[in-house]
């Protein structure tokens, strides 16, 4: 049987950080995610998906990610139930979620510019801090046929 989800949203609050009685560290947060298509007034809409993780994950969810900040999450499906205090069963489905990639912020760009859904552009690359290997656009590539791999 397989049960694999992967995500790729953003964070709709602040992540909740509590302790379970025997210490072990468990967050929830919230990610929307677009959905691939438009309605029919042309506005895309969204999944807010419940997430929650486990012990080192879930401190570092907690430290370093925030409302508006990109996540992408790799986990499994869970549903489970409980009693509510009126009596009645309440049934809640998450991702449980293995691991979280850090994908980018909402107070990754300070400038006040939102050009950028996903903070900055090619943070490391090959030469350095925000090498673009596109800023060259337009202009003509030098190389070598002995560096084509046909």
């Amino acid at each position: 049987m397989i049960n694999r989800v992967i995500l790729t949203g953003r964070l709709t609050k602040d992540p909740e950080l509590r302790y379970t009685p025997s210490g072990v560290a468990v967050v929830k947060f919230t990610l929307a995610v677009n959905r691939p298509f438009t309605n029919q007034r042309g506005e895309r809409e969204a999944d807010f998906i419940s997430c929650i993780a486990w012990r080192k994950t879930a401190e570092n969810v907690a430290n370093y990610l925030a409302k508006g900040s990109v996540a992408g999450v790799d986990g499994r499906l869970q549903t489970r139930s409980y009693e509510a205090q009126d009596g009645r069963r309440v049934y809640v489905t998450e991702v449980v979620a293995e691991s979280v990639r850090f994908l980018g912020s909402n107070r990754s760009n300070q400038s006040g510019s939102h050009d950028e859904p996903y903070g900055e552009p090619y943070p490391f690359g090959p030469s350095g801090y925000n090498d673009d290997p596109f800023k060259n656009a337009g202009q003509p590539v030098d190389f070598s046929y002995d560096d084509l791999p046909f």
